[in-house]
């Protein structure tokens, strides 16, 4: 049985790894994903990263579509 400094060590070094354990099961890549398509077209609901990628978007899948405010100043 641990006694002294060898106990303290032992709770301390038990909470670090309790610490790390949360901190690994915390991270979901799926929300992460999600929280970084922040552009969505007003068409089709399609959700994409950067307004770039949107702008793509929109002049192949929406050509006849007259293009959104936002995306008027982008360079694809």
């Amino acid at each position: 049985m641990a006694r002294g400094q060898q106990k303290i060590q032992s709770k301390q070094k038990a909470a670090k790894k309790q610490a790390e354990q949360k901190k690994k099961q915390g991270h979901d890549q799926k929300t992460a994903a999600k929280a970084a398509l922040i552009y969505t077209c007003s068409i089709c609901r399609t959700q994409m990263p950067d307004p770039k990628t949107f702008k793509q978007h929109f002049e192949s899948k929406h050509p006849k579509a007259p293009l959104p405010p936002e995306l008027v100043d982008v360079e694809a």
